[in-house]
């Protein structure tokens, strides 16, 4: 029987939870998305979308639809059907978006990487480098994997590209990075950033949010792939002007505005500080539990969600349902190839410490359901002792800036 009291825990790593302010900013009235006065609502939302991405020459697109159509409008706007692009697979959505590439007749040059690392950084300078004719047309990274539970150095990408003097444009999906984890458009040359509302921007699903460098804009004008729906020359010109090229999700982009508004109140560096000791919290459980995260080494650790191994012999898929029917409890399941043998624990958004204690001591009692060797309380108890240690650090840091 499923538990049908309290608010369910959800800690899935997107969608993610809506605050209170942003949920009555789309609890509105629908209204004519062509009023005469709706651009002043409009272009100082496009304006502070961009500080969200870092970004002075960048311009910001909403598509509706998901990140998934972010990805599509990146590759059918600056890319031709046969032109060669650079991808790693190291989890279940930098996979997609390979697969994406191949259906649509990129030549994708796909480098294979352990699940549980990142962007191959040295690879991806030698596989440039050795490119002399410069026919990769594109790089691909996704910054952080949400499958694995990886995070990936998009600096570092820039800087192999640079290093193999390549004139390639940078990708990078930013889903599950974007507006949670540090993102410098402009500082790192990333030529298209995609991301998605129902995850670090506290939305619900609905939005495909963008940022398209100059760069990228001007390989739109000569690209071949046919497009209509996700167009960046019709939202170039009707964006100008405080407008979209057809209906838009009105109640979403009045939750939009909230949205950047809680971020830029926040401070970008503390919203990421606050992910990265979010995050330190669910590690130090992770290890008291005698666990292993699916992230091979600290310098892949995402501070937006967790991926957690759990021993041989035990199904993760059982671990998710017994948490959900007996704690009311939503966490994210393997997919693909660490199917039944990882769990995820989403940590981004709208989040603090008693809510991911919650996440954890939800977690534990579960595994301890299924019979998984663990010491009551050790999670939680080496996280409650990771918070109340770091917290006068983390405060100081944000009242020094």
């Amino acid at each position: 029987m499923i538990n049908q009291t309290g608010n369910l825990g959800l800690f899935v790593p997107g969608p993610t939870n809506v605050p209170h302010d942003v949920r009555r900013a789309i609890d509105i009235p629908m209204e004519d998305h062509r009023a005469p006065d709706l651009p002043e609502f409009t272009l100082p939302l496009f304006a502070d979308l961009k500080k969200i991405f870092k970004t002075e020459s960048g311009q910001v697109f909403l598509f509706p639809g998901s990140g998934t159509g972010g990805w599509e409008a990146a590759v059918t706007n600056t890319l031709n059907r046969g032109d060669k692009v650079l991808m790693s697979r190291f989890g279940q959505f930098s996979h997609l978006w390979i697969d994406m590439c191949e259906r649509m007749g990129l030549d994708v040059v796909a480098i294979e990487c352990e699940w549980g690392e990142g962007v191959p950084l040295d690879q991806y300078h030698d596989t440039l480098k050795a490119d002399t004719g410069q026919e990769i047309k594109a790089v691909f990274a996704t910054q952080n994997e949400t499958a694995t539970g990886v995070q990936s150095d998009i600096s570092g990408v820039r800087k192999a590209i640079d290093d193999a003097n390549h004139p390639a444009m940078l990708f990078v999906d930013g889903v599950s990075s974007i507006a949670s984890i540090d993102f410098q458009m402009d500082a790192w040359g990333v030529d298209i950033a995609v991301s998605g509302s129902q995850k670090g921007f506290m939305l619900p699903a609905g939005l495909a949010i963008m940022c398209v460098s100059q760069k990228a804009l001007e390989a739109s004008k000569n690209g071949t792939m046919h497009r209509c729906y996700f167009d960046f020359k019709d939202m170039v010109n009707t964006n100008k002007d405080g407008y979209f090229p057809y209906t838009p999700p009105m109640s979403l982009i009045r939750g939009l505005r909230v949205s950047i508004d809680r971020l830029l109140a926040e401070g970008l560096e503390n919203v990421f500080a606050r992910h990265n000791y979010l995050a330190g919290g669910v590690r130090a459980a992770v290890d008291a539990w005698g666990l292993k995260l699916c992230a091979k080494e600290p310098k892949w650790h995402s501070d937006t969600v967790s991926a957690i191994c759990l021993p041989d012999g035990f199904d993760s898929g059982e671990l998710l349902r017994h948490a959900y029917s007996r704690y009311n409890l939503s966490l994210g399941a393997g997919l693909s190839k660490v199917a039944g043998r990882v769990f995820r624990i989403g940590h981004l958004g709208d989040l603090n410490e008693i809510m991911l204690m919650g996440a954890l001591a939800g977690s534990e009692m579960t595994m301890r359901d299924l019979g998984v060797s663990i010491t009551a309380g050790s999670g939680v108890g080496a996280a409650e002792e990771f918070y109340r240690t770091n917290y006068q650090a983390r405060s100081e840091l944000q009242a020094a800036e």
